[in-house]
C-alpha cells in the first residue's frame, strides 16, 4: 500500500478515526489496533511475508525475556547470537542468496573451473533491512542493559510493525520508540497540525520533484550511450534529486503520520544537500541508518579510538557494510567505498567534525567559501549516485567516462523547463526552511491566508504535476 495511493487515502482516516475513538487510557486496544492495521498495510502487498515479520518480532520477544532473567555472561552471548544470527539469516536469504551464489560461479569461472549452483526465484520481502534492523536493535539495548525488556507482546508487535516507517524507515531504535507504546497518548491538536503539514511536505517531494525527476533520470541513465556528457551530468542531478525527494519524503510521511497518533520518531534528514563535506552530508543523509552502524558496528569495532590503521579499516567496514545493506550488487559496494574514499582525508587531517553548525547560519545566501564547499561536495555525491543508480559496474563506468568527456561542455540534450523550475522552487524552500526539523515548518510567521494559499499551492502542484507513480526507491531495500 503506498502513501501516495487511493487505497492508503481510506486506510488512513478509518485507522485514525478507530484509534482515537478507542480513547488514549486504553493503551492495550490501541496498540492491538496498530498491530492488525500494520499487517493489514505490509500484507496489502504480498501478505505471505507476514509470517517473517510475525516470527521475527516472536523470536526477539523471547530472546528479550530469556535475556531479562539471567546474569549469566555465557548464556546472554548465547541468547544474543541467536537473534543476531535468526535475522541477519532471514536477511541473507532473500536478499543476498543469489548475489553469493553467482559471485562464487564467477570465481570459479575467472580460474577456469565450472561451479553448478543453482540460483533460485526468490521475491525480496519489502522493507525487509528496516524491520530487520529495528527489532535487532531491541535485542541489542536489551543485552547491553540499556533498555529493561518488556512483557507486552502486543506492544512489542506494534513496535516492529508500525505501518508509517514499517517499510522504509526511519529505523527506530527500540529505546526511542518501544516506550512510546506503554504511555496513555492523548490527541495533542497542534502535533497533528504540525504532522499533516510535515507529511503534505513529504506528499509534495514525492510526487512532484522524485516521480518527474525520476522520468527523465530513468530516460538518460537507461539510454546513456545516446546523450552527450552534459545531458547525463543533468540525469546525475536528476536521480540525485529523485532519491533524495523520494526517501527523504519517504521519511517526511512517516514521521508526520505518526504524530497523529501521538508517536514522535527520529528525524532521518536534514537538508543534505547543503552540505559543506562529506563527513557533513552522512550526519544529515539517513541518519538513522548512519547511527545505527555507528553505535552497533562501528564503536564496537573500536571506533576512532586505536591507531590509524584501526580508523581506516573500521571506516570502509561502515561504509561498504552499508552499501551492501542497501543491495546485492557490486554497484552499492562501490558506492559504498567510493564515499569511504570521500571521508578518509577529513578524518585523516581530524576535520570529519569541523563544519557541525548550520550553513549560512542566519543569512539568505552563503559565503562564496560556502558556496563551493557545498557545489564540490554535492559533485562528489553526484558520482558515487552513478554507481548506486547503474544497473552494473560497467553501466556506471561507461556513464561516468562518457559525462566526463569533451561533450561535457555541450548543449543539453534534454531540459525541461517546467520541472527545472520546480526543482529550483524545491532547493530554495529547502534553503530558507533549513533551520527547522523540515523545510516548511516554520511558516506560522506567514499570515493565515498566505499560509493557507501556500498548502492549496503544494496542492495543485500535486495535482498538475503528478508522475508517474513509482514505488518508493527504498522499498527494494
Amino acid at each position: 500500500m503506498l502513501f501516495n495511493s487511493i487505497e492508503f487515502f481510506l486506510f488512513l482516516p478509518i485507522v485514525f478515526g478507530l484509534y482515537w475513538l478507542i480513547g488514549g487510557k486504553r493503551i492495550k486496544s490501541q496498540n492491538l489496533l496498530i498491530t492488525v492495521s500494520s499487517y493489514v498495510f505490509y500484507g496489502w502487498w504480498d501478505w505471505r511475508f507476514l509470517s517473517l515479520i510475525l516470527f521475527s518480532s516472536l523470536v526477539d520477544y523471547t530472546i528479550g525475556l530469556a535475556l531479562g532473567k539471567t546474569e549469566k555472561p555465557s548464556k546472554r552471548k548465547l541468547l544474543l547470537w541467536i537473534s543476531i544470527c535468526v535475522n541477519l539469516g532471514f536477511l541473507g536469504f532473500f536478499k543476498y542468496y543469489n548475489f553469493f551464489v553467482e559471485s562464487l560461479i564467477d570465481s570459479f569461472t575467472f580460474f577456469g573451473a565450472e561451479l553448478s549452483i543453482n540460483t533460485l526465484n526468490i521475491i525480496l520481502p519489502v522493507g525487509i533491512s528496516f524491520y530487520t534492523f529495528q527489532t535487532l536493535s531491541y535485542t541489542i539495548d536489551v543485552y547491553n542493559e540499556k533498555l529493561e525488556p518488556t512483557k507486552d507482546i502486543v506492544g512489542f508487535m506494534a513496535f516492529v510493525s508500525f505501518f508509517p516507517q514499517l517499510v522504509a524507515g526511519p529505523i527506530e531504535r527500540a529505546t526511542n520508540l518501544l516506550p512510546q507504546f506503554s504511555k496513555e497518548r492523548t490527541f495533542n491538536y497542534s502535533n497533528a497540525v504540525d504532522g499533516l503539514r510535515q507529511a503534505l511536505w513529504g506528499l509534495f517531494k514525492k510526487i512532484v520533484i522524485a516521480d518527474n525527476c525520476a522520468k527523465y533520470a530513468n530516460i538518460i541513465f537507461n539510454n546513456h550511450t545516446e546523450y552527450n556528457g552534459s545531458t547525463l551530468l543533468l540525469g546525475a542531478i536528476f536521480f540525485a534529486f529523485q532519491i533524495y525527494g523520494d526517501f527523504s519524503g519517504y521519511s517526511d510521511i512517516a514521521i508526520g503520520i505518526s504524530r497523529l497518533f501521538g508517536f514522535d520518531l527520529k528525524r532521518n534528514f536534514a537538508f543534505p544537500y547543503f552540505s559543506r563535506d562529506i563527513a557533513e552530508f552522512w550526519r544529515r543523509w539517513h541518519i538513522s541508518l548512519s547511527t545505527w552502524f555507528r553505535d552497533y558496528l562501528y564503536i564496537p569495532l573500536g571506533g576512532s579510538r586505536g591507531g590509524l590503521k584501526m580508523k581506516i579499516r573500521n571506516t570502509f567496514i561502515i561504509f561498504v557494510v552499508s552499501g551492501f545493506w542497501h543491495g546485492a550488487n557490486w554497484t552499492f559496494i562501490i558506492w559504498g567505498a567510493l564515499n569511504a574514499l570521500y571521508f578518509l582525508p577529513l578524518l585523516l587531517t581530524n576535520k570529519n567534525r569541523v563544519n557541525t553548525d548550520l550553513v549560512a547560519q542566519g543569512k539568505y545566501f552563503p559565503s562564496f567559501k560556502e558556496l563551493a564547499q557545498m557545489s564540490f561536495t554535492f559533485l562528489l555525491t553526484i558520482i558515487a549516485w552513478i554507481f548506486f543508480r547503474a544497473d552494473s559496474v560497467s553501466h556506471a563506468i561507461s556513464y561516468l567516462k562518457n559525462t566526463f568527456s569533451f561533450s561535457l561542455f555541450s548543449e543539453i540534450e534534454i531540459f525541461p523547463i517546467p520541472i527545472l523550475i520546480l526543482v529550483l522552487f524545491f532547493v530554495g524552500t529547502e534553503w530558507l526552511g533549513r533551520s527547522g526539523e523540515y523545510a516548511i515548518e516554520n511558516v506560522d510567521f506567514m499570515s493565515k491566508p498566505v499560509r493557507w494559499g501556500y498548502y492549496i499551492l503544494l496542492i495543485v502542484l500535486m495535482f498538475s504535476f503528478t508522475g508517474e507513480k513509482q514505488q518508493f526507491i527504498y522499498f527494494q531495500f
